[in-house]
């Protein structure tokens, strides 16, 4: 891997990674409004649910930003994120709905580059080896 390669793969993960551990925090700061929200989807078993999301939100997050176990956490997101798409945002006659789940799409996309590459030169699992 070049130091090129080494870069990207590092912004690659904080960028992705970001998105997810602001969430999550979020989660923690309003979890009445998270339940109530995944309440109103219909989601089954809310508070679950939400113990879920704020798991992979948070935990698996900071797991691909610092690159450990980055493969696994990041086919967790993906999961997730595919998920979410489906469950929150399926109503592809409102405009906005169907971009966000594009978004969660290509966030996936990017997500499985993880899963097949690796988390890159700076990560806890390269520092393993």
């Amino acid at each position: 891997m070049n130091a090129f390669q080494s870069a990207a793969s590092v912004a690659g993960r904080i960028l992705l990674s970001l998105i997810f551990i602001i969430s999550g925090l979020g989660k923690i700061a309003n979890p009445a409004g998270t339940i109530g929200y995944i309440q109103s989807v219909g989601a089954p078993l809310p508070e679950v649910a939400y113990a879920i999301a704020v798991f992979v939100e948070l935990v698996l997050g900071i797991a691909l930003l610092v690159g450990f176990k980055a493969r696994w956490a990041a086919a967790g997101i993906a999961v997730f994120t595919i998920a979410t798409a489906f469950l929150f945002h399926n109503n592809m006659a409102d405009q906005m709905q169907q971009i966000m789940f594009l978004k969660n799409f290509t966030i996936a996309g990017g997500l499985l580059m993880v899963v097949a590459f690796g988390a890159g030169a700076f990560s806890v699992d390269n520092r393993r080896r």
